[in-house]
Parts: structure tokens; C-alpha cells; sequence
């Protein structure tokens, strides 16, 4: 059997030139990174501004689990379907972050053959928009330090400085520093910390900003610390925000690439979905929308994350709404969830399906609070039962959720028609769709709703510390903004370990602070961190270059 990169290194791609012609973009409307790759030009950009037509389908997924659910193949996988239908589709996705391509988790292109290719290149630097959120991140926090090293002008209390460096990469030993050590020359001493840059607000903003102004003017909002009258100190107060824009001047631009059967994906931002927003740009879903018929676009993780981010921040902020919502699971994903250890979820065991298959009871009665048409995909695998499959598709009809096999991974778009099938009829049903909560409620409402709402939870519990952060924000008038909850992606609960549907439990709260840029404010639960840490055996060991370049061991 064929490894993904295998896969992905024999393909045959269409030059960009090509694939732009599909949807209608000509050579001027597109600024190529070689053959292959190619960002969409400012005028493109300008044109297509604003003339969004064509039906959203939204992605998303149970709970992930070490067996893995695979909803960026089916992503792929429906839009090769769709476009192997006759209908024009271009996918919307998430760019990768190297932390997880380094990791546990793998790169973000796909699998098997349903992938978007150039595959090493899209996981490993792409065109550069990681490196540019970085720079801008850390130019903003070289600013700030060297403005108190400079005299301190605005007062800044070195005590309550929020703003920290990043980097896209997994280093746990850069979680909590100091810096300004060796003397008065290099700096103040202070406490630092280090996130992941998909984790950083210059993340969000770039992947929430509609234009340049837009971008500029989020970036003077961003809250970099307070003054020693607890008054907000932002990066406009820095004089930090042309600078910033300038180093995002290209990354703003949403990137095009293809499928392996060169279908036209736009791959652009990347914020994770347990620790931020988890959607791409808002500016590549729209490009997308003006140029196609269809778009498919999927969220980070599951749905009590991602899909919950895209549907309450996402579509809140930017005017956007799905036509569909499709759910991924896979059958030993719900065994998993019923007990099975990973090393025996390829024998069949429908007593372990279900009683697994409350999560996914959970995330189908999750979107269905939208008032958008769900359509459940089982990603299959060789080992599944057909058994095991018809009891899954019993469960799902008779929760008023559609229900296809996927076999995209296999078989490419010809094994995404079922699904296609009954995404298309999905379309055809009037769907209303409402955010979970409207902006009056207060900050702890917000939380407590997608807590009792999405998690299954009997609400919040607010750490002293978290109490009081929450009183100040909504002091500063921070109240009417929609929350993101950063959450342990492997369960519905803040606890990683509680599998299936867990009850009687409560989220704690232990941080809360505003992404004032961003447009929402940020609650931390459990022990969820913004800089994860490499495993004992990561996915880096195993990867290599031959003395050709050919790149070995990523997926």
C-alpha cells in the first residue's frame, strides 16, 4: 500500500495557470510561487469582493482520537465529487503548522487520494504566511520591550504585559522565560512566554480580516498590556501597526493549489481550533464563494471545537452562513469511544460501536442546533463490518441526519459520490441558520451556553483569577464580543480522558482574556495549552531528504 507522500509525489498536477483558467482567473489575477502554487492578486481580490454566490458546505467531525477520523481527505474527497458531478467547486482549507507536521499529528493535505498537492511543500513553508505571522507577532513584542527599555512613555505596568512571542513549532521549554538578562543594555528583566504562532492573535486577525484597512485596523486594537492605572495598551499606542501590515502585505493574499484531481483549493491561514478559531480566511472562503458554485470548507477537530468556532465566530463576524454541514466519524473511531484500545479497533465489536456512539449522538444534536441540514459520512476503512456500518446508518436516520459511505481515501472522488449525493439533496432543503447565542448575553452566559449547549456540561466554574479578568473585560466593553473557548480537542469535557458522552460534569474556567483585534475574547479550560510540547518518539525522527531532494517520512 501506497503512503500518502507516495501518493502525492507520483501525481500529475495541472500547471496553476490551468487551474486558475477553471474558475475563471486569468494570468493577471494570479501571482505564481513556481508551477504549482500561486496567490490571488489584490485587484482579483478587489473584483471578486463582496459577489460571494455559491452554497457553503461545512465540514466537521466527531471527537479526534488516535486512529484518526480523516476530515480534510473527506474535505478533499466531496470536492473531487462534486466536481466529478459537473458542478463548479473549489475547496476552502486551513494551512498546516509545522508543530504538528514535526509531531504527533502530520501535516494537513489530506490522504491517500484525496489529497491537495504539492503536498511536501503545502507542510513544510508553503509561501511563507506562517513565517510572516511570526515576524509581525515578535516585531510587536520587540516593540513593546524596547519602548519600555526607551523610557516607558505610556507607563506601561512591566507586571501586566499579555502580549507573548511565538513560534510554529512544538517547544515546551519556551512555555515561560525571562528576558532582558546580562544587563541594562539588553532590556528589562521581566517573565515571558512563548505560544505556537497558529495560536497568536496575528493568526486570527489574518484569517478574519476582510481587506488591508481592515487588517491594519484590528491590528491597532490588539491589547499588549496595561498601564499602571489598569488602562488598555495597544499596538496603535506602539506605533507598531504599519510596520506589522507591511510584513502580512502577501500573506494576506489567500493561496491557490489543486487536488489530485485538480480541483481548486485555496489554502490560507491556519489557527488551531483547540486553542483559537480553527477556520481559514474569511477572505479566501469569499474568493471562493464569488468563484465556484460550490465551496467546500471544513473547521479544526471536532465539532464541540471547530465547527462551534465557525458557525458562532466565523459566520458572526463575516456575514457567512452554510448551506450544509457534513459530520465525519469513523467506526473505530466510536469504538474507541466505546472502550476499544487502538490495537483491537479492527475487529468488529458492535457492543463497543454502541456504546461509542453516543459522541457521535452528541455532535449530530450539536449541529442540528443551527437550524442547517447535517449529512453524516462514515470515512471508511477496510476493516469495517457491514454490520457495523448499517448499524451506524440506522442510528443517524433516525436522528434526522442523512448518511453515505465515504471511500475517498481509496478511490479519490469517485469515492466521495454517495456522499455528494446526499449533500446535494441536503442543499435542496430550506435550512435557517442561527448562532447558538445572541451578542447581548453576558461573557459568562456565552461560555455557560456552549458549555451546557455543545459539551454536554452543567456549566462553567470560574477560577478567582478568571472571575476577575472577566469583571475588567466587560468593564473595557468587551461584553457584546462572541467567546472562543480553547478546549482539550479529545473529549467533549475539558477532561482528555473522558471518552463517549460524558455527563454531570463541570468546565472550568482558568483564564480569560480579549483578542480585542480578533473581535472575540479567548476563555482557557482545563490544562489546554497554547504551546504544545514534542512527543517522546515525533514525527521529525522519521523524517529525511534524499541527496535528489525527495522528500521521505512526512504525512
Amino acid at each position: 500500500m501506497k503512503s500518502d507522500i507516495e501518493i502525492a509525489q507520483e501525481a500529475v498536477m495541472e500547471p496553476i495557470t490551468k487551474v486558475a483558467e477553471s474558475i475563471g482567473l486569468s494570468d493577471d489575477d494570479i501571482e505564481c510561487y513556481g508551477k504549482y502554487k500561486a496567490k490571488l492578486s489584490d485587484e482579483a481580490l478587489s473584483r471578486l469582493a463582496g459577489k460571494k454566490k455559491a452554497k457553503l458546505i461545512l465540514v466537521t467531525a466527531v471527537n479526534p482520537t488516535p486512529a484518526g477520523e480523516g476530515k480534510t481527505t473527506t474535505t478533499v474527497g466531496l470536492g473531487d465529487a462534486l466536481s466529478r458531478m459537473g458542478k463548479k467547486t473549489v475547496i476552502a482549507l486551513r494551512e498546516p503548522s509545522l508543530g504538528p507536521c514535526f509531531g504527533i499529528k502530520g501535516g494537513a493535505a489530506g490522504g491517500g487520494y484525496a489529497q491537495v498537492v504539492p503536498m511536501e511543500e503545502l507542510n513544510l513553508h508553503f509561501t511563507g504566511d506562517f513565517h510572516a505571522v511570526t515576524s509581525a507577532n515578535n516585531l510587536l513584542a520587540a516593540v513593546l520591550d524596547n519602548h519600555i527599555q526607551q523610557g516607558n512613555e505610556l507607563d506601561i505596568d512591566t507586571r501586566n504585559i499579555v502580549w507573548k512571542r511565538c513560534l510554529d513549532m512544538n517547544d515546551r521549554a519556551l512555555r515561560n522565560i525571562v528576558i532582558g538578562m546580562g544587563g541594562k543594555a539588553n532590556g528589562y528583566v521581566r517573565e515571558d512566554h512563548f505560544i505556537i504562532t497558529v495560536a497568536s492573535e496575528i493568526m486570527a486577525i489574518l484569517c478574519l480580516a476582510e481587506d488591508m484597512k481592515d487588517l491594519k485596523d484590528r491590528f491597532s486594537r490588539i491589547i499588549v498590556a496595561y498601564d499602571k492605572k489598569n488602562n488598555p495598551v495597544t499596538a496603535g499606542d506602539l506605533k507598531a501597526v504599519g510596520a506589522m501590515a507591511a510584513l502580512l502585505k502577501d500573506a494576506i493574499r489567500p493561496n491557490l493549489i489543486q487536488t489530485l484531481e485538480h480541483t481548486p483549493a485555496f489554502v490560507h491561514g491556519g489557527p488551531f481550533a483547540n486553542i483559537a478559531h480553527g477556520c481559514n480566511s474569511v477572505r479566501a472562503t469569499k474568493a471562493a464563494m464569488a468563484l465556484g458554485d460550490y465551496v467546500v470548507t471544513e473547521a479544526g477537530f471536532g465539532s464541540d471545537l471547530g465547527g462551534e468556532k465557525f458557525l458562532d465566530i466565523k459566520c458572526r463576524l463575516s456575514n457567512l452562513q452554510p448551506d450544509a454541514i457534513v459530520i465525519v466519524a469513523t467506526i473505530r473511531a466510536l469504538k474507541y469511544n466505546g472502550g476499544v484500545p487502538k490495537a483491537e479497533l479492527n475487529k468488529e465489536n458492535l457492543d463497543a460501536l454502541k456504546t461509542g456512539i453516543v459522541n457521535l449522538e452528541k455532535h449530530i444534536a450539536n449541529m442540528q442546533l443551527y437550524g442547517v441540514p447535517v449529512v453524516v459520512t462514515l470515512n471508511a476503512f477496510a476493516t469495517d463490518t457491514e454490520q457495523e456500518t448499517a448499524f451506524v446508518r440506522d442510528f443517524c436516520n433516525k436522528m434526522g441526519a442523512s448518511f453515505a459511505l465515504s471511500e475517498v481515501w481509496e478511490k479519490g472522488g469517485e469515492g466521495g459520490m454517495a456522499l455528494a449525493n446526499e449533500v446535494e439533496k441536503a442543499l435542496e432543503k430550506q435550512g435557517s441558520f442561527t448562532p447558538l447565542y445572541p451578542d447581548e448575553l453576558s461573557l459568562k452566559e456565552k461560555m455557560e451556553t456552549v458549555a451546557r449547549k455543545i459539551y454536554g456540561a452543567d456549566g462553567i466554574a470560574l477560577t478567582p483569577a478568571a472571575t476577575k479578568q472577566l469583571k475588567r473585560l466587560e468593564e473595557l466593553g468587551f461584553g457584546k464580543l462572541p467567546v472562543c473557548m480553547a478546549k482539550t480537542q479529545y473529549s467533549l469535557s475539558d477532561d482528555p480522558s473522558l471518552l463517549g458522552r460524558p455527563e454531570g460534569f463541570t468546565v472550568t474556567v482558568r483564564e480569560v482574556y480579549v483578542s480585542a483585534g480578533a473581535g472575540f475574547v479567548v476563555a482557557l479550560t482545563g490544562d489546554v495549552m497554547t504551546m504544545p510540547g514534542l512527543s517522546k518518539d515525533p514525527a521529525a525522527y522519521h523524517i529525511d531528504v534524499n541527496e535528489d531532494g525527495r522528500i521521505t517520512g512526512l504525512f
